[in-house]
């Protein structure tokens, strides 16, 4: 603060947290630990990633992509309508 005002701030959206990379020890975030074992059923169009992406924070759906982890194909681009 100065003078009564706002100087400096930062903002930590909620995805920060949510989709942050692994910590140091290894541990998945939330999002990639919810996803783990979530049941698809049509690979080519996996839209209960989106489901659970979007349970965590609703705008982030909007840049999920879809990957085999086998393969590195790319299964699906979520986007907005």
């Amino acid at each position: 603060m100065k003078d009564g005002k706002i100087k400096n701030y930062q903002i930590i959206a909620p995805t920060t947290w949510n989709v942050g990379p692994r910590t140091g020890e290894g541990e998945r975030g939330p999002i990639e630990e919810a996803l783990i074992g979530t049941p698809i059923a049509d690979p080519s169009d996996p839209v209960e990633v989106g489901y659970v992406a979007r349970s965590y924070d609703s705008c982030l759906v909007c840049t999920v992509h879809a990957h085999d982890a086998k393969t590195g194909k790319e299964l699906a681009r979520f986007k907005t309508s």
